[in-house]
Protein backbone atom coordinates (compact mmCIF):
# COMPACT_ATOMS: atom_id res chain seq x y z
CA UNK A 1 0.00 0.00 0.00
CA UNK A 2 0.86 3.76 -0.41
CA UNK A 3 0.43 6.63 1.69
CA UNK A 4 -0.91 9.53 0.90
CA UNK A 5 2.09 12.16 1.85
CA UNK A 6 -0.38 14.65 3.23
CA UNK A 7 -3.35 12.62 4.38
CA UNK A 8 -2.48 9.28 5.12
CA UNK A 9 -3.69 5.94 3.65
CA UNK A 10 -5.73 6.42 -0.03
CA UNK A 11 -8.94 4.95 1.25
CA UNK A 12 -8.60 1.85 -1.15
CA UNK A 13 -7.53 -1.69 -0.86
CA UNK A 14 -6.63 -1.78 -4.80
CA UNK A 15 -4.55 1.32 -4.09
CA UNK A 16 -0.36 0.22 -4.72
CA UNK A 17 3.15 1.99 -4.73
CA UNK A 18 4.11 3.58 -6.22
CA UNK A 19 22.97 20.10 -16.46
CA UNK A 20 23.61 21.12 -18.94
CA UNK A 21 21.32 21.79 -21.45
CA UNK A 22 20.95 21.69 -25.22
CA UNK A 23 18.63 22.72 -27.17
CA UNK A 24 17.47 20.77 -30.50
CA UNK A 25 14.92 20.40 -33.03
CA UNK A 26 15.81 17.18 -33.76
CA UNK A 27 16.74 16.46 -37.83
CA UNK A 28 16.79 14.48 -40.60
CA UNK A 29 14.31 11.64 -40.89
CA UNK A 30 14.08 10.81 -36.85
CA UNK A 31 12.67 14.73 -36.76
CA UNK A 32 9.39 14.49 -34.15
CA UNK A 33 6.73 16.02 -35.72
CA UNK A 34 6.37 18.83 -32.78
CA UNK A 35 8.99 20.91 -31.50
CA UNK A 36 11.29 19.95 -28.95
CA UNK A 37 13.74 21.23 -26.46
CA UNK A 38 16.66 18.87 -25.00
CA UNK A 39 18.39 19.04 -21.85
CA UNK A 40 21.13 16.83 -20.22
CA UNK A 41 24.34 16.74 -22.36
CA UNK A 42 25.18 12.46 -22.57
CA UNK A 43 25.24 10.58 -25.08
CA UNK A 44 22.03 9.31 -26.38
CA UNK A 45 22.98 5.62 -25.68
CA UNK A 46 23.98 6.09 -22.67
CA UNK A 47 20.94 7.67 -20.98
CA UNK A 48 18.80 5.37 -18.67
CA UNK A 49 15.69 7.67 -17.97
CA UNK A 50 14.27 9.83 -20.52
CA UNK A 51 11.55 12.73 -19.08
CA UNK A 52 9.16 14.05 -21.44
CA UNK A 53 7.37 17.17 -19.95
CA UNK A 54 4.15 17.85 -21.82
CA UNK A 55 3.20 21.63 -20.98
CA UNK A 56 -0.14 23.28 -19.35
CA UNK A 57 -2.63 25.24 -21.45
CA UNK A 58 -1.96 28.86 -22.19
CA UNK A 59 -4.31 31.57 -23.80
CA UNK A 60 -1.17 33.12 -25.56
CA UNK A 61 -0.50 30.53 -27.13
CA UNK A 62 3.05 30.33 -25.84
CA UNK A 63 4.13 27.23 -23.55
CA UNK A 64 5.48 28.07 -20.34
CA UNK A 65 9.38 28.36 -19.62
CA UNK A 66 10.04 24.75 -18.05
CA UNK A 67 14.13 25.34 -18.17
CA UNK A 68 14.71 25.61 -14.46
CA UNK A 69 12.60 22.91 -13.66
CA UNK A 70 14.25 20.82 -16.83
CA UNK A 71 17.43 21.26 -15.20
CA UNK A 72 16.99 20.45 -11.87
CA UNK A 73 15.12 17.20 -12.59
CA UNK A 74 18.34 16.43 -15.12
CA UNK A 75 20.73 17.08 -11.69
CA UNK A 76 18.50 15.41 -9.56
CA UNK A 77 18.36 12.13 -12.05
CA UNK A 78 21.29 9.92 -12.55
CA UNK A 79 22.10 9.23 -16.27
CA UNK A 80 18.79 11.08 -17.08
CA UNK A 81 17.47 13.17 -20.35
CA UNK A 82 14.58 15.80 -20.03
CA UNK A 83 12.58 16.67 -23.23
CA UNK A 84 9.97 19.10 -23.18
CA UNK A 85 7.57 18.96 -26.24
CA UNK A 86 5.67 22.14 -27.73
CA UNK A 87 2.09 21.01 -28.33
CA UNK A 88 0.47 21.55 -31.41
CA UNK A 89 -0.38 25.03 -32.22
CA UNK A 90 2.59 26.38 -29.07
CA UNK A 91 4.86 28.15 -29.42
CA UNK A 92 8.26 29.47 -27.14
CA UNK A 93 9.92 32.36 -26.03
CA UNK A 94 12.80 31.54 -28.88
CA UNK A 95 9.73 32.15 -31.27
CA UNK A 96 9.27 28.43 -32.38
CA UNK A 97 5.68 26.87 -33.05
CA UNK A 98 4.74 23.50 -33.25
CA UNK A 99 2.27 22.81 -36.52
CA UNK A 100 -1.30 23.19 -35.50
CA UNK A 101 -3.89 24.59 -33.58
CA UNK A 102 -4.04 25.33 -29.63
CA UNK A 103 -7.96 24.71 -29.68
CA UNK A 104 -7.66 27.35 -26.97
CA UNK A 105 -6.92 27.03 -23.21
CA UNK A 106 -11.04 25.74 -22.15
CA UNK A 107 -10.35 22.03 -22.08
CA UNK A 108 -10.78 21.69 -25.67
CA UNK A 109 -6.91 21.12 -26.73
CA UNK A 110 -6.96 17.11 -25.36
CA UNK A 111 -8.32 15.56 -28.79
CA UNK A 112 -7.28 12.08 -30.07
CA UNK A 113 -5.55 14.25 -33.16
CA UNK A 114 -3.76 16.45 -30.89
CA UNK A 115 -2.72 13.59 -28.58
CA UNK A 116 -1.61 11.38 -31.32
CA UNK A 117 0.60 14.49 -32.58
CA UNK A 118 1.96 14.42 -28.98
CA UNK A 119 2.73 10.43 -29.10
CA UNK A 120 3.98 10.70 -32.59
CA UNK A 121 7.35 12.87 -31.32
CA UNK A 122 7.28 10.64 -27.80
CA UNK A 123 8.16 7.85 -30.24
CA UNK A 124 10.71 9.44 -32.17
CA UNK A 125 12.27 10.26 -28.90
CA UNK A 126 11.98 6.77 -27.25
CA UNK A 127 13.92 5.71 -30.77
CA UNK A 128 16.28 8.45 -29.90
CA UNK A 129 17.34 6.95 -26.25
CA UNK A 130 16.38 3.38 -26.98
CA UNK A 131 17.98 2.43 -23.64
CA UNK A 132 16.27 4.44 -21.40
CA UNK A 133 13.30 4.09 -19.08
CA UNK A 134 10.28 6.96 -19.91
CA UNK A 135 8.87 8.61 -17.88
CA UNK A 136 6.35 11.20 -19.20
CA UNK A 137 4.98 14.42 -16.92
CA UNK A 138 1.96 16.41 -17.77
CA UNK A 139 1.77 20.03 -16.32
CA UNK A 140 -2.09 20.68 -15.84
CA UNK A 141 -3.72 20.53 -19.46
CA UNK A 142 -0.21 18.29 -20.34
CA UNK A 143 -1.14 15.77 -17.24
CA UNK A 144 -4.98 15.54 -19.15
CA UNK A 145 -2.74 14.44 -22.63
CA UNK A 146 -0.35 12.60 -20.52
CA UNK A 147 -3.28 10.25 -18.50
CA UNK A 148 -4.99 9.76 -22.19
CA UNK A 149 -1.54 9.05 -23.48
CA UNK A 150 -1.15 6.66 -20.83
CA UNK A 151 -4.51 4.92 -21.25
CA UNK A 152 -4.61 5.40 -25.36
CA UNK A 153 -0.68 4.42 -25.92
CA UNK A 154 0.22 2.50 -22.91
CA UNK A 155 3.53 1.16 -24.60
CA UNK A 156 4.82 4.31 -24.64
CA UNK A 157 5.82 5.27 -21.15
CA UNK A 158 7.00 3.22 -18.21
CA UNK A 159 5.70 6.30 -15.62
CA UNK A 160 3.96 8.89 -15.09
CA UNK A 161 3.96 11.92 -13.34
CA UNK A 162 1.07 14.00 -13.20
CA UNK A 163 0.99 17.97 -11.65
CA UNK A 164 -2.61 19.69 -11.25
CA UNK A 165 -4.48 17.49 -13.15
CA UNK A 166 -7.91 18.20 -14.85
CA UNK A 167 -8.45 14.67 -14.90
CA UNK A 168 -12.42 14.45 -14.43
CA UNK A 169 -12.96 16.43 -17.45
CA UNK A 170 -16.43 16.91 -16.96
CA UNK A 171 -16.55 17.87 -13.48
CA UNK A 172 -13.64 20.49 -14.14
CA UNK A 173 -15.10 21.95 -17.44
CA UNK A 174 -18.52 22.65 -15.38
CA UNK A 175 -16.65 24.17 -12.59
CA UNK A 176 -14.70 26.32 -14.71
CA UNK A 177 -18.09 27.29 -16.70
CA UNK A 178 -19.07 28.93 -13.52
CA UNK A 179 -16.60 32.08 -14.10
CA UNK A 180 -15.94 31.47 -17.25
CA UNK A 181 -19.00 30.78 -19.85
CA UNK A 182 -16.30 29.07 -22.94
CA UNK A 183 -16.04 26.02 -20.57
CA UNK A 184 -19.72 25.10 -20.93
CA UNK A 185 -19.26 25.07 -25.06
CA UNK A 186 -19.13 21.26 -25.95
CA UNK A 187 -15.42 19.78 -27.27
CA UNK A 188 -13.92 16.69 -28.67
CA UNK A 189 -11.65 16.34 -25.55
CA UNK A 190 -10.85 13.29 -24.21
CA UNK A 191 -11.33 12.73 -20.42
CA UNK A 192 -8.90 10.58 -18.68
CA UNK A 193 -11.57 8.84 -16.84
CA UNK A 194 -12.48 7.75 -20.18
CA UNK A 195 -9.32 6.25 -21.30
CA UNK A 196 -7.77 4.44 -17.85
CA UNK A 197 -8.82 0.89 -19.00
CA UNK A 198 -6.39 0.83 -21.42
CA UNK A 199 -3.19 1.91 -18.92
CA UNK A 200 -0.60 -0.57 -18.52
CA UNK A 201 -0.95 -2.77 -15.88
CA UNK A 202 2.92 -2.14 -15.19
CA UNK A 203 2.85 1.36 -15.18
CA UNK A 204 3.98 3.14 -12.30
CA UNK A 205 2.21 6.79 -11.47
CA UNK A 206 2.79 9.81 -9.18
CA UNK A 207 -0.71 12.61 -8.82
CA UNK A 208 0.75 15.32 -6.96
CA UNK A 209 -1.79 18.35 -6.61
CA UNK A 210 -1.60 21.53 -4.22
CA UNK A 211 -4.04 21.45 -1.27
CA UNK A 212 -5.09 25.03 -2.73
CA UNK A 213 -5.27 24.64 -5.96
CA UNK A 214 -8.34 26.51 -7.43
CA UNK A 215 -8.17 25.67 -10.77
CA UNK A 216 -7.87 22.13 -10.72
CA UNK A 217 -8.93 21.46 -7.33
CA UNK A 218 -7.26 17.98 -5.86
CA UNK A 219 -10.81 16.23 -5.54
CA UNK A 220 -10.01 15.92 -9.54
CA UNK A 221 -6.60 13.87 -9.10
CA UNK A 222 -7.69 11.80 -6.31
CA UNK A 223 -10.81 10.60 -8.45
CA UNK A 224 -8.33 9.60 -11.22
CA UNK A 225 -5.63 8.46 -8.67
CA UNK A 226 -8.58 5.78 -7.45
CA UNK A 227 -9.72 5.16 -10.87
CA UNK A 228 -5.76 3.70 -11.55
CA UNK A 229 -5.81 2.30 -7.84
CA UNK A 230 -9.07 0.08 -8.70
CA UNK A 231 -7.09 -1.37 -11.69
CA UNK A 232 -4.18 -2.45 -9.59
CA UNK A 233 -1.95 0.56 -10.95
CA UNK A 234 0.83 1.27 -8.44
CA UNK A 235 -0.33 5.06 -7.89
CA UNK A 236 1.19 7.73 -5.21
CA UNK A 237 -1.22 10.63 -4.22
CA UNK A 238 0.41 13.69 -2.89
CA UNK A 239 -1.81 16.86 -1.54
CA UNK A 240 0.82 19.93 -1.54
CA UNK A 241 0.12 21.72 1.81
CA UNK A 242 -0.14 25.43 1.20
CA UNK A 243 0.24 25.12 -2.65
CA UNK A 244 -1.68 26.40 -5.36
CA UNK A 245 -2.06 25.54 -9.43
CA UNK A 246 1.83 26.38 -9.73
CA UNK A 247 3.78 23.29 -8.26
CA UNK A 248 6.67 22.58 -10.34
CA UNK A 249 9.05 24.13 -8.59
CA UNK A 250 8.04 22.82 -5.45
CA UNK A 251 11.07 20.38 -4.14
CA UNK A 252 8.49 17.63 -2.67
CA UNK A 253 7.36 17.19 -6.54
CA UNK A 254 10.84 16.62 -7.71
CA UNK A 255 11.57 14.60 -4.80
CA UNK A 256 8.56 12.46 -6.32
CA UNK A 257 9.90 12.44 -9.67
CA UNK A 258 13.62 11.34 -8.97
CA UNK A 259 11.76 8.54 -6.56
CA UNK A 260 9.42 7.56 -10.03
CA UNK A 261 12.25 7.55 -11.86
CA UNK A 262 14.62 5.46 -10.49
CA UNK A 263 11.87 2.93 -9.84
CA UNK A 264 11.88 2.33 -13.71
CA UNK A 265 15.49 3.00 -14.55
CA UNK A 266 17.30 0.57 -16.72
CA UNK A 267 20.13 -0.45 -14.48
CA UNK A 268 23.40 0.35 -15.58
CA UNK A 269 24.94 -2.35 -16.28
CA UNK A 270 22.48 -3.30 -19.10
CA UNK A 271 23.13 -0.50 -21.28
Amino acid sequence: MRFDRNAGLLGLTALAMLAGCATTREGGATEPPLVVERYGGAPSRSVRTLMVLVHDDDRSGVAPDYAAFARAAVARVPGSAFVTVLRPGYGDKAGRRSAGETAGAHGNGYTRDRIEQVAASIEVLRRRYPNARTVLIGDGGGAAIVANLAGLRPMLADAMLLAACPCALPEWRTMMAKTDPAFAQPVQSLDPLQTVGGVAPGLRAAIVVGEDDKVTPPALSRTYAEALALRGIATEFTRLPGQDHEILDDPVLLQILAELAEAVAMPAGNI
